[in-house]
């Protein structure tokens, strides 16, 4: 480090600069911007009866390719170091609200509607004969 490191804020974010931190940063954005589509098409193929579910992992997957994008394009472009840092503090901040603030509760709605939807299912067939059909046929001799 030559400059104070608030200095650094204001450098073009290219290889003469931060020759230690752009290779690394490029790539991991790269490589986790493939994983998160991976990861988005594996799991809403397995949560695709299940609405809320599918619906974080369309959260998390625009979070990421916006952040990981944005990411590779300053890369390129070399913009100012505020600006990538920007944007993983930002990109990091809305995963961490998607996960844990905004769909824990529209998950335990969900799970709740699930329980009851079950017991009410459970209470229906509860009887022995409740799944029998009831003949419809006369009986002879009356």
């Amino acid at each position: 480090m030559t400059h104070a490191p608030w200095d650094y804020f204001f450098r073009p974010f290219n290889s003469i600069e931060f020759p230690d931190l752009l290779n690394p940063l490029w790539i991991l954005a790269l490589v986790l911007l493939v994983v998160q589509i991976v990861l988005y098409n594996v799991r809403a193929r397995q949560l695709r009866r299940h609405e809320p579910l599918v619906a974080l992992q369309e959260w998390l997957l625009w979070t990421g390719v916006i952040t990981f994008s944005l990411l590779l394009i300053e890369a390129v472009f070399a913009w100012y170091f505020l600006f990538v840092l920007i944007t993983v503090l930002a990109g990091l901040a809305i995963y961490v609200w998607v996960r844990f603030v905004r769909f824990p509760p529209v998950i335990a709605q969900y799970n709740e509607y699930l329980r009851r939807s079950r017991f009410f299912s459970q209470a229906k067939y509860k009887h022995p004969e409740a799944t029998i059909r009831p003949s419809r046929r006369r009986r002879r001799g009356r």
